[in-house]
């Protein structure tokens, strides 16, 4: 997982409360046994005007431009404003990997579902809460502003606005951690490495017999 440090991108607005996962990643591309390749696919119902389906080559498909990720002022967005509860209904990972796939950093929104903002840290997303009143200023901001960028410091905790602007947010401690590091749940386990391979040699020492692959 790559770490989270400071991250200064263009900020793209989700002006809908409530999006839930099936709007993020819709329910057919859950058929995929693979981690990778649901960039294209984020949004899909409202980022395409046809139904997607898995396997198909998005960039054939037709694209619906009042969608804002289709609007030329955000490509490239990197930091998703977002409204409250965003992330709600099921809870598949593939969301977040559809976000951070699609080349999204970090959202900003006043609330986000639980399941999904846990599974946003352990994929490398960080979703950050800040009060409904200051994301109400960013929306009125990028809107305003064609190119509208924020900084992002996760070592700090603040959102940097481009004038010097700072917004602190939280983070559990915990959480902060594995991002500063890309840490992922995998990359944890691996911290504990020596400690495993000590655990094995003593347990094949004492049962050797584990050693041994049984032939029916």
């Amino acid at each position: 997982m790559d770490k989270f440090i400071v991250h200064k991108g263009l900020v793209a607005p989700m002006d809908r409360e409530n999006v839930d996962t099936d709007a993020i990643i819709p329910k057919q591309f859950l058929k995929s046994i693979r981690k990778t390749g649901f960039g294209p696919n984020l949004f899909d119902e409202w980022r395409y005007l046809d139904k997607g389906e898995p396997g198909e080559d998005s960039s054939k498909r037709k694209p619906n431009p009042d969608f804002v990720l289709n609007q030329p002022r955000y490509q490239g967005a990197s930091i998703l404003l977002a409204r409250k509860n965003f992330g709600c209904g099921s809870s598949r990972e593939h969301a977040p990997w559809a976000l951070q796939q699609y080349g999204f950093r970090a959202l900003i929104a006043p609330s986000f579902a639980d399941i999904f903002f846990n599974n946003c840290f352990k994929n490398g997303v960080l979703p950050i809460v800040l009060p409904e009143p200051a994301v109400a200023r960013l929306f009125d901001e990028v809107h305003a502003f064609p190119g509208y960028q924020l900084t992002v410091d996760l070592d700090r905790q603040v959102v940097v606005k481009a004038q010097g602007e700072e917004i602190p947010f939280e983070v559990q401690a915990f959480r902060r951690y594995c991002l500063l590091n890309g840490f992922d749940d995998i990359g944890l386990t691996l911290l504990q490495s020596d400690k495993i391979k000590a655990f094995e040699a003593q347990r094949l020492a004492t049962k050797p017999w584990l050693a041994h692959t049984l032939h029916g």
